[in-house]
């Protein structure tokens, strides 16, 4: 107990004589695992045997004082690992540490067969490969140097937010690019796996808020479906879309059951997704024309979405992301379902510049204060009060976004 004593009253010391640049929120950091099973798995080299698959590693920091009723589970996107959350490629504050001085516990995770989340060779396997570096430069870090592109879109050129010039050879370029890991390519036994690991972290953890980007989009459309009880909030940044299909110049499988591959709870009940989802084309809202593309919702009349429904959504969108052009969609799909989502188009609420990985960029903390602000008043009886000054701006921000609430006069 004294060396406890010892140890704890060392890194406090340690805190108070950092600098304001290293100075994070002082926390209690442990790990565990959740999902996967026990498999038989013949392997090239290591023959037949007992192994473990489809486990989810989970790291839990918490802070010294906790302050907030719902703690937050981030999930990374494609080829990312729960590192994203902790600090920026240069060196910042990142989310992690921002929501632990809010008071939150954290929880970040690796999805199944990434990162610290092991993938077993012989069951199921699949393709596991990389992101090419040319891919992170042209659509993630730089896509304002790459105009002549077939994938470029007009609001790319507003790009200004990402830290360095984006391009391998510059420090916090590689810095970034090293993180990059292998990801599953075959998106069912990516479903599949992070549907039964992410279940599993809610129910050991409770109730809580999901903070999910890009390819872990659908991971939280389905965990608030599966488990809408204990999943009071998500914040969808830039999740994987759009709606029911898939646009050029983007890889995967197209979202069958509208915003997910696996099915969701629809009022009626869809039976059969090709005879029961009837989709049509929606143009975009006038003025917008070359720079929204068309969307595809359902066909009048519209199925409800019975679980979700009851989940309150945020959906993040940078001014200068490939997701700009699309993000509108899912705000039209939630209208017609039900679902009160609200879209923080960062663009539109002052925060300027940003590409898709919002919370690395130069201007992190600006778009943080904007999802606390959101929780504060959309997460009912689970966010506290922390800094009325503060939070009430951001609130006030908050409010002049796109809501698919019925009452909330949605324009665009």
């Amino acid at each position: 107990m004294k060396l406890h004593n010892f140890v704890l009253t060392a890194l406090a010391s340690l805190s108070v004589c950092a600098t304001e640049e290293t100075l994070e929120a002082l926390a209690r950091r442990t790990y565990f695992y959740v999902g996967g099973q026990y498999e038989n798995v013949t392997q090239p080299n290591s023959g037949a045997g007992v192994f473990f698959f489809g486990q989810m590693y989970v790291e839990k920091l918490q802070p010294r004082h906790p302050s907030q009723r719902y703690p937050l589970i981030f999930v990374p996107g494609a080829g990312q690992t729960s590192t994203n959350f902790l600090n920026t490629p240069d060196g910042r504050e990142g989310w992690a540490s921002y929501f632990l001085d809010k008071g939150f516990t954290v929880y970040l995770v690796d999805p199944p067969q990434r990162g610290r989340s092991p993938y077993v060779q012989g069951f199921e396997t699949g393709t596991v490969e990389g992101i090419p570096v040319t891919v992170v430069e042209q659509v993630f870090t730089a896509p304002e140097k790459f105009p002549n592109l077939s994938t470029s879109y007009p609001q790319a050129s507003l790009h200004t937010q990402w830290p360095g010039t984006g391009l391998q050879g510059d420090p916090i370029f590689d810095q970034f690019y090293t993180s990059q890991v292998q990801l599953q390519r075959d998106i069912d036994i990516s479903d599949r796996l992070m549907k039964n690991a992410l279940n599993a972290l809610i129910d050991k953890v409770g109730a809580c808020v999901l903070i999910a980007h890009s390819q872990a989009g659908p991971y939280a459309w389905v965990a608030g479906d599966s488990r809408p009880e204990l999943v009071k909030g998500i914040v969808a940044i830039e999740p994987e879309g759009p709606p029911f299909v898939q646009l050029p110049g983007l890889s995967g499988k197209a979202r069958i059951d509208g915003v997910t591959r696996l099915p969701l709870l629809y009022d009626p009940p869809v039976l059969n997704i090709t005879r029961d989802l009837k989709t049509v084309e929606l143009p975009p809202p006038p003025c917008k024309e070359d720079l929204y593309v068309t969307c595809t919702v359902q066909a009048s009349p519209p199925r409800r979405l019975v679980n979700l429904a009851r989940v309150p959504v945020a959906l993040v969108t940078g001014e200068a992301s490939y997701h700009a052009p699309y993000d509108w969609c899912f705000i039209e799909y939630f209208k017609q379902t039900g679902v009160k989502a609200t879209w923080l188009d960062l663009g539109r609420l002052g925060v300027k510049g940003n590409g898709h990985f919002i919370f690395l960029e130069k201007n992190n903390m600006e778009s943080a204060k904007l999802v606390l602000g959101w929780m504060l008043r959309n997460v009912k009886g689970g966010v506290c009060e922390i800094d009325k000054e503060i939070t009430g701006l951001e609130m006030e921000k908050s409010t002049g976004s796109v809501s698919s609430a019925p009452d909330a006069g949605v324009s665009m």
